[in-house]
């Protein structure tokens, strides 16, 4: 508390002021969307409370005394209080237009703000009205989709939340591992984000699958390999057990999860080499490009995506799919890092397989950036980048072949070969 009240007590006086009334302010916009919807605590009411708030915290920093600090804690009974009373009066009383519990919270939110921009956390303070506002105003579309979710939806999310926000925090962001007589650096925080990212794109899948139909997988597949093009084939690997007969679909989507990886591998190596002091790396243009347009082809011939009917999936993800997934991830990158351990004079050429493993991107950036600053050559660093994108595409293809289904594993070693002929010869072409 004495450190903010000297903070606070340096500031200019006009300072404080205009702090007090942005505080009223963001009650003001707090109790706007109460206002409209004709609450009997609205704008007014909601200014007032944030300006207490502002008013007392200014007082308990800047007096550093016991009744400036008793005077924020009262006042923020008194709002409890007062909310609680009009929230039981609303609940006893037919009139639609009544108090509501939400109402009274929303009334302490607002002294929170009121007292957050007080101390200065100006940010904080505007994001907490920004995004209480928004509940309030999308009070309809979160019932409705709230009482929309079946039991394996509401499983599915919570699920998710523990995987995201529960057990990803407190792992080891690096750790080493004893294997074979080697020390192998390991990153649980990368293998768990894996993990999520295949449960969270799942959820993506689900949503919109179950709108759009096949045609959404095309979706899931690009745009998921936007973000990590690996954890797309954890996401159809579930898909197809819950629906066989889709597998053209999912097939379909890893194909257009590696076209996607290669336009951002393409993009890295063509955007952050314009405009340098170093040449474009042309070189990587030609076999990216054969392996964009090769699998955005063999995708559209190999799915029906005239049929555009609903499908219907079990849940949005399967938690022991996802952690299957992991483990298998895991085992990868175990590999990984005793190849280019065991490659001595090839290891960069090995760092970048291994890095492909994980996400070519990094590979891709690591290549470019060593271009631009001369330690590496063009040829070399296209050779990097190019052996990052066979590496993620042959790391889908062994991932795929852990399905039980057969067709779908087949299709995917079948369709990943082609992508990589068509890559090579795309590179010996422009060689001679």
């Amino acid at each position: 508390m004495n450190e903010v009240a000297l903070q606070v007590a340096e500031t200019p006086f006009e300072e404080t002021v205009v702090r007090i009334a942005l505080a009223g302010a963001l009650g003001m916009f707090l109790g706007l969307e109460r206002e409209w919807s004709q609450k009997s605590a609205g704008i007014r009411t909601f200014s007032l409370i944030s300006l207490l708030a502002a008013v007392f915290t200014v007082l308990a920093i800047e007096t550093e005394s016991a009744i400036g600090e008793g005077l924020l804690v009262l006042g923020g009974v008194l709002v409890i209080v007062q909310g609680v009373l009009l929230a039981v009066q609303g609940l006893m009383s037919e009139d639609e237009t009544g108090l509501s519990l939400t109402t009274s919270v929303s009334m302490l939110v607002a002294y929170g703000v009121g007292a957050l921009v007080a101390v200065g956390f100006i940010l904080e303070g505007v994001t907490v009205a920004v995004l209480s506002s928004l509940l309030l105003v999308l009070k309809r579309e979160l019932h409705e989709f709230a009482w929309g979710l079946s039991h394996e939806e509401m499983r599915s999310t919570i699920e998710f939340a523990i995987l995201a926000f529960v057990i990803y925090p407190i792992l080891p962001a690096e750790t080493t591992v004893e294997f074979a007589g080697l020390a192998i650096p390991l990153e649980p925080q990368v293998i768990w984000l894996m993990v999520v990212a295949v449960a969270g794109i799942g959820i993506a899948n689900y949503a919109i699958v179950t709108t759009y139909g096949g045609r959404g997988i095309a979706i899931t597949g690009f745009f998921g390999g936007l973000a990590s093009s690996t954890a797309v084939v954890g996401t159809m690997l579930d898909h197809v057990r819950q629906r066989p007969e889709a597998a053209s679909y999912a097939v379909a989507a890893i194909l257009l999860a590696n076209a996607a990886m290669a336009t951002r591998n393409l993009a890295i190596a063509v955007g952050f080499t314009a405009g340098s002091d170093s040449e474009i790396l042309v070189e990587a243009i030609v076999p990216l490009g054969a392996v964009i347009v090769l699998a955005f082809a063999v995708a559209a011939l190999t799915a029906d995506w005239d049929e555009s009917g609903p499908m219907e999936l079990e849940s949005p993800f399967s938690l022991r799919n996802a952690l299957g997934f992991g483990v298998v991830f895991l085992g990868v990158l175990v590999f990984g890092s005793l190849a280019e351990t065991w490659f001595g004079t090839l290891g960069f050429y090995a760092t970048a397989v291994a890095s492909g493993f994980v996400s070519s991107a990094g590979a891709t950036t690591s290549a470019v950036v060593l271009y631009r600053g001369g330690q590496l050559g063009g040829p070399e660093a296209t050779v990097a980048i190019l052996l990052a994108t066979v590496s993620s595409i042959v790391v889908k293809a062994l991932l795929a072949s852990t399905s039980t289904n057969t067709d779908f594993r087949n299709r995917v070693t079948a369709y990943s070969a082609i992508l990589l002929i068509g890559g090579t010869l795309a590179s010996v072409l422009v060689v001679v």
